[in-house]
């Protein structure tokens, strides 16, 4: 029946398309009335076809059935970690993700009573301890434990080793030993304003430095901790483009070619006044990286930059995935994204600009020597700058902040954490890359002129 209906119809070609645009424009300019170009340089045309493809792109290997609802925990008490992961848990939470201090926390006690053979359990340590980590592989099953180790993302945050470079790189090596796995952190390029190719030829090129070192080892996995921003459709084929990146340096290391994507909302667009449309941003941006593919999502609370985790917050971020997941039906096919003419397309260009940005980096010294003379700290800060220019100017829209602000809204006594950028004078042996959010000089102001 359906070919039947079809056929009665000609297929229509991408020139045909065109050509008819180009009629009803009665005389404007095709390319600068209809096509745009992003920061990444990437035109955006007014529609797709498959005309654009030489050959039609392979199904994608997500599983977005199989995303996981993730709950981030800050562990001062072990104690009442526990308690607050096994209430998450009950409440929906698929996965747990608890920020380690210091040495003194009891894994026994953090991990009691939580079955870590069905809930995967992520470690981000605050520190480097080869033997912290012993404890936390022989205490539990090493498939459903991820152990974030970043010694280089540290670096490039705090301008500083944890000791020093080869002492790093040594205990590095000896917990990848143990775990047989290491992680990205790729978000603090994005919340410091780097623009989508940046975020993906920096993640490569990072991960680069530790395959250098590590070289042939098969059983490898790979933890991409990533931030979700606001360009609903840009950001899906990020993620796309992510994995088909990573497929292309690990198979020249003839190692695992999947990966893990854990995935947060931006805190860059995150505003403090009219905090409430932080809810529409992290759903917009969680859906994004459901459609790209993460295996785990780890929701914003919509208060996150200005007060301190409450129930509340946790509860309506949790409980945001919740409805995405069983009322949405965004766990009901597993490549939802595929075949899609403009992502295919983007996703496309993406990958190729990252890669040649990525070769750009090595032919030139690679990811640390870059960030040792300061070009990628001066090239995030020129993304930034243009990013920040788009806003103060209104081109880039934070609806509640400059665009339709409630000047009734006041803030100055609801503040709980400092949510601004903080400076610390130290000495670094690098220039640190910093995470600053958009709105964060318009608020200033309007702090400072509350009554």
């Amino acid at each position: 029946m359906s070919k039947r209906l079809f056929s009665e119809f000609d297929s229509v070609s991408s020139k045909q398309w065109k050509q008819k645009i180009q009629f009803d424009l009665k005389g404007a300019d095709y390319n600068e009335t209809l096509v745009w170009n992003t920061n990444d340089d990437i035109s955006v045309k007014p529609f797709y076809h498959s005309d654009d493809f030489d050959e039609f792109p392979k199904p994608s290997k997500t599983k977005a059935t199989a995303w996981n609802i993730c709950e981030t925990i800050f562990v001062a008490n072990a104690e009442k970690s526990n308690l607050k992961a096994l209430d998450s848990i009950s409440r929906g939470a698929d996965s747990i993700k608890f920020i380690i201090p210091s040495e003194d926390i009891s894994i026994e006690s953090l991990l009691e009573s939580i079955n870590v053979l069905s809930i995967p359990i992520h470690f981000e340590l605050q520190f480097l301890s080869p033997d912290f980590v012993k404890k936390i592989v022989s205490f539990s099953e090493k498939e459903n434990i991820y152990i974030n180790t970043d010694i280089i993302g540290n670096l490039a945050k705090a301008g500083n080793w944890f000791e020093n470079l080869n002492n790093d790189f040594s205990k590095f090596e000896t917990i990848v030993n143990l775990t047989h796995s290491f992680s990205i952190e790729t978000s603090l390029y994005q919340n410091a304003g780097a623009n989508t190719v940046q975020q993906l030829a920096y993640t490569l090129a990072h991960a680069n430095e530790y395959l250098n070192r590590l070289g042939n080892e098969q059983p490898l996995n790979v933890i991409f901790n990533v931030s979700i921003g606001t360009n609903y459709f840009f950001e899906i084929a990020k993620l796309r483009a992510l994995r088909l990146l990573w497929d292309t340096l690990a198979t020249e290391y003839q190692i695992n070619t999947d990966c893990h994507i854990f995935a947060t909302p931006t805190k860059r667009n995150k505003t403090l006044y009219d905090y409430n449309t932080n809810l529409l941003r992290t759903t917009t941006e969680c859906m994004s990286a459901i459609l790209g593919g993460t295996n785990t999502i780890s929701n914003l609370p919509y208060d996150a930059i200005y007060r301190k985790p409450n129930e509340f917050g946790d509860r309506i971020a949790r409980n945001q995935l919740l409805v995405l997941k069983h009322e949405s039906y965004f766990n009901k096919v597993n490549n939802p994204s595929d075949g899609a003419y403009y992502i295919e397309s983007i996703t496309n260009q993406l990958a190729e600009k990252a890669l040649e940005l990525f070769k750009y980096i090595e032919i030139h010294g690679g990811f640390l020597n870059q960030l040792k003379d300061g070009t990628i700290q001066r090239k995030i800060k020129e993304s930034a700058a243009k990013e920040q220019e788009q806003f103060n100017t209104g081109k880039e829209v934070l609806l509640g902040t400059n665009k339709h602000p409630n000047e009734k809204n006041k803030m100055k006594d609801q503040l709980e954490l400092y949510p601004f950028l903080k400076t610390n004078k130290r000495k670094t042996l690098i220039q640190p890359i910093l995470e600053k959010r958009l709105s964060e000089n318009l608020e200033q102001k309007r702090l400072k002129n509350e009554n």
